[in-house]
């Protein structure tokens, strides 16, 4: 996994990010079994960069 710096923080973040809106209620009931098993996955493949945007909907 590449890791890029966060503007001038010595914080870096991983290139490659999962958005998680579709785990939500935004596209209908969402099945928790395979929204872990997809975050699960992206663990796995390096991917620890997710975004959880919780104000998305308001």
């Amino acid at each position: 996994m590449q890791y890029r710096q966060f503007g001038t923080t010595e914080i870096h973040l991983p290139a490659i990010g999962m958005g998680c809106m579709g785990m939500s209620h935004a596209y209908g009931e969402p099945d928790d079994e395979e929204s872990i098993a997809t975050l699960e996955k992206a663990i796995e493949i390096g991917i620890t960069f997710w975004s959880i945007e919780i104000n998305a909907l308001h």
